[in-house]
């Protein structure tokens, strides 16, 4: 696992680990470094330059943003029943 991609999962580890509330999970933001790394991966992509193992890298920052979308869905819908 690249280190780059190691520190996104760390991130949301931490987040989880420190507790949440829907609002925190509706709020959370993946720092800018990760941000900065999956643009340059998406840009990188689009421009048919990506090796084997960024193309990997890409691939688990997907599924992250897939899981958190989803979380954050999940918190909507619990503030908005209450």
């Amino acid at each position: 696992m690249a280190h780059a991609e190691a520190r996104a999962y760390e991130e949301l580890i931490d987040f989880i680990a420190a507790g949440s509330s829907p609002r925190s999970v509706i709020a959370f933001r993946p720092s800018e470094a990760t941000r900065a790394r999956v643009a340059e991966l998406l840009s990188r992509e689009k421009a048919g330059g990506l090796t084997p193992d960024e193309g990997s890298e890409l691939e688990h920052y997907l599924q992250l943003e897939h899981i958190m979308r989803l979380a954050k869905a999940r918190a909507q819908r619990i503030l908005s029943e209450s």
